[in-house]
């Protein structure tokens, strides 16, 4: 009687103890997994995929992109703002981006901090807390750090810093956001149009390897009437090719008032596409020369060109 009151009591035991085993299984089954795990977050790589604008005002506001959309009808799948360092994840900017089907490309700008400070470890902390707001994000976000890096007009570029120093700055960078688990980043390094004078160097200097980059950036500018896409652009994405095969974008330009800028606009959009280029994004703010889009034509060339752009990326 002992024995089978032993037994009994052992099977119960063996009963509850799976029971809590099971149970604890589907609750694994049914826990939340780490965001990174949930996301699509891979864009698009088909040329011709992008149209994207920088509009001043941004991240504070999105009040002129939408009057750019209502200017020229582009509706753009980037958006653009640059970061000064310590600055956090403008959060509530990234989402309106999302609900207007664009990505947030954020360029990260370190004036006057040491790139071999941030390689360091120096500034984990901001890095670790930038990376987690992202990552909370869970959505797809563009970065770029030290854009323009081989010109010579920024504290972390040519004869300012070093490219040894930039470059382990970037590797740290993204192995910090790896490490955490964030994956829903498309890391552009951004590089500037070479020009003949020795102002703006080859990029090849400052490339952190293919390991540490998903996409390439390009910025270059029509400020003459006689420049033309081949020449502007031509030589850099040359250079960019012995370096990688990731794709390109072009991550700033526009078209001087200067210029004929119908005629431009549409040299931009044939050069893209000869190209074989992600896209462009039109900086639409003043800097040097007043870039804003104010004549009827120049909009008329964007609103048409994009059109037809768009038709032959769907």
């Amino acid at each position: 009687m002992r024995l089978t009151t032993t037994i009994a009591a052992v099977a119960i035991v063996v009963v509850l103890a799976l029971t809590y085993v099971i149970r604890l299984e589907e609750h694994r089954t049914h826990m939340p997994r780490p965001h990174s795990s949930h996301l699509n977050t891979t864009l698009s790589v088909k040329p011709d995929s992008y149209l994207g604008v920088y509009q001043s005002g941004a991240p504070d506001s999105y009040a002129g992109i939408t009057r750019f959309t209502g200017t020229t009808t582009i509706k753009p799948r980037i958006v653009v703002y640059y970061s000064g360092w310590f600055e956090p994840f403008k959060a509530n900017f990234a989402t309106t981006a999302a609900k207007h089907d664009a990505v947030p490309l954020v360029q990260i700008n370190p004036k006057n901090v040491s790139l071999a400070a941030i390689a360091s470890g120096h500034y984990d902390g901001y890095l670790t807390s930038y990376a987690e707001a992202v990552r909370s994000y869970r959505r797809p976000v563009i970065l770029g750090f030290g854009h323009e890096m081989n010109g010579n007009w920024y504290s972390w570029g040519y004869r300012h810093t070093s490219p040894k120093d930039f470059v382990a700055a970037w590797r740290h960078i993204v192995t910090v956001f790896r490490e955490l688990g964030t994956r829903n980043v498309t890391w552009l390094w951004t590089v500037n149009v070479m020009h003949t004078g020795g102002t703006i160097a080859s990029p090849a200097p400052w490339w952190p390897g293919n390991k540490y980059v998903t996409w390439v950036g390009l910025d270059g500018y029509y400020y003459k009437p006689s420049w033309k896409f081949a020449p502007l652009f031509g030589p850099t994405i040359g250079a960019i090719r012995e370096l990688t095969h990731d794709p390109v974008l072009i991550a700033e330009t526009s078209v001087s008032p200067a210029t004929n800028q119908p005629a431009k606009i549409a040299d931009l959009f044939a050069g893209v596409r000869l190209y074989g280029l992600l896209g462009f994004v039109w900086f639409n703010s003043e800097h040097d020369v007043d870039w804003r889009l104010s004549n009827p034509l120049a909009i008329d060339a964007l609103r048409r060109g994009a059109a037809a752009y768009n038709r032959s990326a769907s």
